[in-house]
């Protein structure tokens, strides 16, 4: 009967310890990134945030040309999720603004391009250009990283970014961003 009873005893002080191990991993594993849907306030699109958004609009200078950017943007362990979106006068004005944007975030970061891709399409819905960049450089003299969607939808302007901490930034949280975003 004693040993019954030991027995059971050390199931439970075993389960209890369990039990408590997960509860202390559980609240020391926290998400930091707690990814919502957000819709631009300016611009038709949706996207995938890991964090609540602060939103702002600045004039910016697209190589001669002057547009009001919105930004929408959150943070997470140093590393930058945005989505900027402006829209040009016309559709040729909005595809030249793609090089100009891509010189400016390269400026940024003192940056080099690392890989690079572009397409173009023209249907009935009209013209779409998309540029994508992976860029190392430096901020504050810390390896960066940029990764960078560039799209213009007939006179829309959007820029897709992650910047941070080279070491910092991964793949996965890279793609979910990335792959979220839809122009509507």
């Amino acid at each position: 009967m004693l040993k019954k009873s030991l027995s059971s005893g050390r199931k439970i002080v075993l389960c209890t310890c369990a039990a408590l191990s997960a509860a202390f991993l559980l609240a020391a594993c926290s998400p930091t990134f707690n990814w919502r849907q957000v819709h631009g306030s300016n611009a038709p699109y949706s996207v995938m945030l890991p964090a609540k958004p602060a939103t702002y609009t600045r004039e910016v200078d697209l190589d001669g040309v002057k547009a009001n950017m919105t930004m929408t943007a959150a943070e997470v362990d140093d590393t930058v999720f945005a989505v900027g979106s402006a829209k040009m006068a016309d559709a040729a004005q909005a595809t030249a603004a793609l090089q100009a944007m891509k010189t400016a975030l390269l400026k940024n970061i003192n940056g080099k391009v690392k890989a690079e891709s572009t397409s173009a399409q023209t249907n009935s819905e009209g013209t779409s250009t998309d540029m994508q960049i992976e860029a190392i450089g430096e901020v504050n003299g810390k390896p960066t990283l940029l990764v960078a969607r560039l799209s213009s939808k007939d006179q829309l302007i959007y820029q897709i970014i992650v910047i941070g901490p080279e070491k910092a930034i991964s793949r996965e949280n890279i793609d979910m961003f990335m792959s979220s975003f839809k122009a509507n």
